[in-house]
């Protein structure tokens, strides 16, 4: 389940960045070739109306965000000041890093707690209850986003989704440090899917530059040929064969 939730994590996070992306790049493009004077590409373009897409990319970058943070917590990627605590014994560092990790559990889960509050009374409320057929009464629908106009609750629920989730990754990593006493470390120099003990492109022409500076310039072969090779042994006198 939690290896699911991990991938889930990442496709999330993967699809937001590369639509994103890809959206910007087709409006900037958009907006370029519509200044053109080519009369026929001008008409086209014009009838193409993409002034949702600035804000769909700001959706989208706010929903990476959040799921960007949990996932930093789950793979220890954000920055710590922990100086003063590497410096501490054992123990001692102990409580600290602890305490750390479950006041971030605490107010990630606070603000997904007030952030679920406040997507229920800005129209998810009134949503729930017309989705199942119920009267929703005085309950307010909500404010829609100004071009894509959708519900302002469908885009605020980034918050409680993404901090609970984040509240959980805190708790997650708490836990595994109490057993084990080691915290998530990212590897900036790490590439994921490359096996660490393949050697770089670097280190291979070093290697190579060092065997051609030992060989003075030849080739292996031609070294090996002009290096003098040691005598065979001769069979004794008993056993070489006996004249024809």
């Amino acid at each position: 389940m939690l290896k699911f939730l991990d991938h889930l994590e990442e496709w999330l996070i993967a699809f937001l960045i590369a639509a994103a992306t890809l959206l910007i790049f087709v409006s900037v493009l958009h907006r370029y070739a519509s200044g053109l004077p080519i009369r026929a590409l001008q008409d086209w373009l014009l009838q193409l109306n993409l002034s949702w897409a600035q804000e769909l990319c700001i959706i989208m970058f706010v929903w990476m965000a959040k799921f960007g943070a949990a996932y930093g917590v789950r793979t220890g990627i954000h920055v710590g000041v922990d100086v003063v605590i590497n410096r501490l014994d054992q123990g001692k560092r102990r409580i600290f890093v602890l305490f750390g990790l479950l006041a971030g559990a605490l107010f990630t889960g606070s603000i997904g707690a007030l952030g679920a509050h406040f997507v229920w009374d800005n129209g998810a409320h009134h949503a729930a209850l017309t989705l199942l057929g119920m009267d929703a009464g005085d309950l307010p629908e909500g404010p829609t986003t100004p071009d894509l106009e959708w519900p302002t609750w469908m885009v605020y629920s980034a918050i409680p989704l993404g901090s609970s989730l984040m509240c959980f990754r805190f708790l997650q990593v708490a836990f595994a440090f109490w057993k084990t006493g080691e915290l998530p470390h990212h590897d900036h120099a790490h590439v994921e899917g490359v096996d660490s003990e393949t050697p770089l492109v670097g280190e291979i022409l070093a290697e190579g530059e060092e065997i051609s500076h030992a060989h003075m310039g030849l080739s292996d072969a031609e070294w090996q040929r002009g290096q003098p090779h040691p005598p065979t042994s001769q069979p004794d006198g008993d056993e070489r064969d006996p004249p024809a």
